[in-house]
């Protein structure tokens, strides 16, 4: 159960080029004998990680594009925002599915901190969107490293 949080968590903090090595991760070390639903809850979070990553392409090809024109680049990633909702929505829907259904079966001294896990983990998924589009336009803000110095020829 802490490995669905754990994985939560990776997807809600992890920088947006990372996003899908993070979801891979934890299905490459899946028990011998998962809890029921787990397969499903780990499919359907490597999916919201794949789409959250190909969020953070569409943000930053948005920033190319407007070229400086801040009134394009606001609205064309508060549009972006607005596709990628339902896919947030749905994996928050499946998160809690995931939690309740195990916690219906787990004892009541666990039941009480998974529900609190949970209560914690919607608004750090839901907020996923922003910090992606937040690191973005810092990037494209950032002034450029300067160039290294070239060493004189021998």
């Amino acid at each position: 159960m802490i490995r669905a949080f754990v994985l939560a968590a990776a997807l809600a903090t992890a920088p947006t080029l990372v996003l899908a090595q993070e979801a891979a991760a934890p299905a490459a070390e899946a028990p011998a004998a998962p809890a029921p639903g787990e397969a499903e809850f780990q499919a359907a979070a490597m999916a919201f990680g794949a789409r959250i990553q190909a969020m953070g392409e569409e943000m930053q090809a948005a920033v190319t594009a407007a070229g400086g024109d801040a009134a394009k680049q606001d609205a064309d990633l508060d549009a972006i925002e607005a596709r990628y909702q339902p896919d947030i929505d749905a994996f928050i829907a499946a998160l809690e599915g995931f939690v309740q259904q195990q916690a219906a079966s787990s004892p009541e001294s666990e039941r009480a901190e998974m529900l609190a896990e949970l209560a914690e983990a919607g608004p750090q998924i839901r907020a996923v969107p922003g910090q992606v589009r937040a690191q973005i336009e810092a990037a494209a803000t950032a002034p450029a490293a300067p160039a290294a110095p070239t060493p004189p020829a021998s």
